[in-house]
């Protein structure tokens, strides 16, 4: 594991938004730990992107770990980059039960500042963390920047205002006193807008989409990937 920081990018995006920070935060975290430890979505994006033993793969905001462990299972050394800390604790304790540990690198980052090198990682993915990134378009040059030529993206957010989701109900209660986006404050990312970011970006085969995920309403952006 290491708290590795890559070199010559702007502090200020190290440490995601600051609604994700403190004790606030800290606790509503807890109260949506269940699916924050595993869920149906993550293995679904996980499977999308298909990690292969010996490729390097990236996990943005990647929280308690359901698309890491998964990821390290099939033997692809996975980067996971979470900006809280406490979110890193509750990994690197995580990642002591598994057997594939040695796969899993955790480390300080965000989306604006993806702590790896230039074209190092085969494949990037990212659940329910769009909506939290501080500069969505910095986020899709950081994934084009650390992307490998021919490489794989799946970013997926679920739309939990849309009444055809399982939790719209349940949702609606627990953010009820929010703004008018019911999603922690924050404004959910446009597909086609993000796609464009990416291609941008230099990624190729990008596919944005408004569709169902495990079941679930959701933004989809892809690259590279089939299904």
């Amino acid at each position: 594991m290491s708290d590795h920081e890559h070199p010559g990018h702007d502090h200020r995006y190290g440490h995601g938004h600051e609604r994700d920070r403190g004790l606030v935060a800290m606790v509503r975290y807890l109260g949506h730990a269940p699916e924050m430890w595993w869920s149906d979505v993550n293995t679904a994006v996980v499977d999308l992107v298909s990690p292969q033993a010996g490729e390097q793969v990236l996990d943005i905001g990647a929280g308690m770990g359901p698309g890491v462990v998964a990821a390290a299972a099939r033997g692809a050394t996975v980067v996971a980059v979470e900006p809280t800390p406490f979110m890193r604790r509750v990994l690197t304790v995580r990642r002591l039960w598994q057997r594939a540990r040695s796969h899993i690198d955790i480390r300080s980052g965000a989306a604006e500042k993806l702590p790896a090198d230039d074209a190092s990682i085969d494949a990037v993915w990212a659940v329910n963390t769009m909506h939290h990134w501080v500069d969505p378009e910095r986020g899709a040059a950081e994934i084009g920047r650390v992307l490998r030529t021919g490489g794989r993206v799946v970013l997926v957010d679920e739309n939990f205002t849309d009444p055809s989701h399982p939790d719209y109900e349940e949702f609606g209660r627990r953010h009820s006193s929010d703004d008018e986006n019911h999603h922690h404050g924050f404004t959910m990312v446009d597909a086609e807008q993000m796609g464009d970011w990416l291609r941008a970006a230099g990624v190729a085969d990008v596919e944005a989409s408004v569709r169902t995920v495990a079941g679930r309403p959701s933004t989809v952006v892809t690259a590279g990937v089939t299904g």
